[in-house]
């Protein structure tokens, strides 16, 4: 597995903005698809972006679909996720997970069953 860790999460204002980073050690980041998720009090784990191993492609939940960007810098072993235009709702602990994906680099993936790692979460507050 790979140990995963998230930073960047924080107190901002409606219409803020944050960066999240998620830090990635154990396995070659490389051979990872990498997923976001979160997860607010009281309800389920959702998915919110995703990104190949490649880089070359991207998903994200319709909620964060054009607000959020999700990108990943191999030679750094890190993946991040660009939140702009943050709303009340975003408010959640933010989790990165990582897949091994060695023999396809251009998929990514939505369910949180697709992950074999997980990284501790960060907290992030969006108040209005």
């Amino acid at each position: 597995q790979v140990q995963l860790v998230e930073s960047g999460g924080g107190l901002v204002q409606a219409g803020g903005s944050l960066r999240l980073s998620c830090a990635a050690s154990g396995r070659t980041f490389a051979s990872d698809a990498i997923g976001w998720f979160r997860q607010a009090p009281g309800k389920e784990r959702e998915f919110v972006a995703a990104v190949s191993r490649s880089g070359d492609n991207t998903g994200y939940a319709d909620s964060v679909k054009g607000r959020f960007t999700i990108s990943r810098d191999n030679a750094k072993n890190t993946a991040y996720l660009q939140m702009n235009s943050l709303k009340p709702e975003d408010t959640a602990d933010y989790y990165c997970a990582a897949r091994s994906n060695f023999y396809d680099s251009s998929n990514y993936y939505t369910r949180i069953d697709d992950y074999d790692s997980w990284g501790q979460g960060t907290q992030v507050t969006v108040t209005v």
